[in-house]
């Protein structure tokens, strides 16, 4: 797993399952509610140092076999009430104001998965419940907890239903921490990271989970969004900037949307996560803090990730 030290050391930087700022944030009561899952849930660490080091995060060590976890059932949605822990208005994490979603109803959003391991393995998440590793479960910045969402890799087509109980990640080119189980069965254990599409399930009247929508694999263009403008002197500031950090492939795109003229900046095609991270890191060294990965399929656009409404 040669990326998984990356992605996994951007997972211990978002502060999944517990870790001390959301607990600040987020945390109320002290008593932990039951696990969502009854999962294998034995001693993961022999000893301390190299890769048996419980403070580094990774896959577990010993436990069940990738074939076992291949075959652990996806997440039943059911209708839940809102937890009573994790679903603040808004929190502060690393500086950085997020706010939750009032619902998950018609959410779909683009972007690159990472995954959380034996690092945070029965620490408490965000509502609360001990986080299992091996469980079908997620983290996510803004929808409310819990929320079930179909997880899909846009390039090899896996898809798993996952149930969000926590908060992460908070690196701004990640949009879904999952657990082992879930990189798994998507195909991105090995890798650390990939392309996936989150959509949100919508239960229906009678509390069943309506089906997803048809879904094709197809290669994938990665994109870093400076930002979305309505004023077309800030979106030339912002193009200025992008084409400085990376000549020749910086782009301004218009769309009209509620009456408006939104004009997307946009840094790419790029080669991958590795790069988008890069070049996020010089714009927030640049002082562009809302930056954010676009996934596009292969000559085609997309309009979810437009944040036009923190510019102007």
């Amino acid at each position: 797993m040669r990326r998984a030290a990356l992605a996994l050391g951007i997972a211990v930087l978002a502060g999944c399952a517990g870790s001390p700022p959301l607990d600040e944030a987020l945390s109320g009561a002290s008593r932990p509610e039951a696990s969502p899952a009854r999962t294998p849930a034995g001693p993961l660490y022999a000893r301390r140092g190299g890769e048996r080091d419980p403070t580094r995060d990774g896959p577990p060590i010993g436990g069940p076999s990738r074939a076992e976890l291949l075959r652990v059932p996806d997440a039943v949605p059911n209708p839940e009430p809102r937890s009573r822990y994790g679903n603040p208005h808004t929190y502060v994490v690393f500086g950085r104001r997020y706010r939750t979603l009032p619902s998950s109803r018609g959410y779909v959003e683009r972007g690159i998965a990472s995954w959380y391991g034996r690092k945070f393995h029965k620490r408490l998440t965000s509502n609360r419940e001990p986080y299992d590793m091996f469980a079908m479960t997620a983290a996510h910045r803004s929808l409310p907890l819990p929320t079930y969402v179909r997880v899909t890799h846009l390039e090899n087509g896996a898809s798993a239903v996952v149930r969000v109980n926590d908060r992460g990640p908070f690196h701004p080119g990640r949009i879904i921490d999952l657990s082992y189980t879930a990189a798994v069965k998507l195909g991105i254990a090995d890798a650390g990271s990939g392309p996936v599409e989150v959509r949100a399930i919508d239960l229906g009247g009678d509390g069943r989970a309506r089906p997803p929508p048809r879904f094709a694999p197809e290669p994938v263009r990665y994109f870093v969004q400076v930002g979305a403008y309505t004023s077309e002197h800030n979106a030339a500031k912002a193009y200025t900037l992008a084409e400085r950090l990376r000549p020749g492939l910086a782009s301004v795109r218009w769309i009209e949307k509620e009456d408006r003229i939104i004009h997307r900046v946009r840094i790419g095609p790029l080669s991958g996560s590795d790069e988008t991270d890069r070049v996020l890191d010089r714009l927030n060294a640049a002082g562009v803090r809302n930056a954010r990965v676009v996934i596009e399929g292969q000559g085609k656009d997309t309009e979810e990730d437009d944040n036009a409404s923190s510019h102007s």
